[in-house]
């Protein structure tokens, strides 16, 4: 909960980021001596935006690289811009566009013994997910909870994510979990 008390703050942000892009067609420059010293720490995020509670696009960051402001400033962009699997937002859905930002804890690595084990590890509701697998790799965080309810259902999207088939399991498999915290 350390960063609620910059909520409307870092939630402007996204949104000043998205517009700016819309207009100059780049990431909003961030000057980080307009921010306290806790938002200008490095730390990962993904940017979320939803239209009418449905998903527009969603990029983000695994490991910390730069300071939080900055992330949330090129994840927003990126999410408006750059999400393979939508068009470019457009100045029409600029006033539908919900915001929300996961501030990621370090992510660890699980240890385990088999995929029953595994699953018998993971804590809904509260774990997002790496799961990397040769050139395999992909995440949710734990907001997809709301959707995919169960451990199974869960990893089994998570595979597919991946690009692996939804039944896929290998003793190679790397799964880290991590935290967030979530700023809507």
């Amino acid at each position: 909960m350390q960063y609620q008390i910059w909520r409307d703050d870092l939630l402007q942000l996204a949104k000043q980021a998205v517009v700016y892009g819309l207009e100059y067609k780049s990431v909003l420059p961030v000057n980080l001596t307009d921010y306290p010293n806790e938002l200008q720490q490095q730390r990962a995020c993904f940017v979320t935006l939803n239209i009418d509670k449905q998903l527009r696009g969603c990029i983000g960051s695994l490991q910390a690289h730069q300071a939080l402001v900055m992330d949330i400033a090129k994840n927003a962009y990126s999410a408006a811009f750059s999400d393979p699997r939508f068009p470019p937002v457009s100045k029409p859905e600029l006033e539908q566009l919900s915001y929300h930002i996961s501030i990621l804890n370090p992510a660890e690595l699980m240890t385990f013994t088999s995929q029953e084990d595994l699953l018998q590890q993971i804590r809904p509701k509260i774990d997002g997910l790496i799961l990397q697998y040769q050139n395999f790799r992909g995440t949710f965080l734990p907001s997809v909870w709301e959707s995919l309810t169960t451990r199974e259902q869960f990893l089994a999207h998570l595979n597919v994510k991946a690009g692996l088939p939804a039944d896929f399991w290998h003793d190679d498999t790397q799964i880290w979990r991590y935290t967030t915290e979530m700023i809507e």
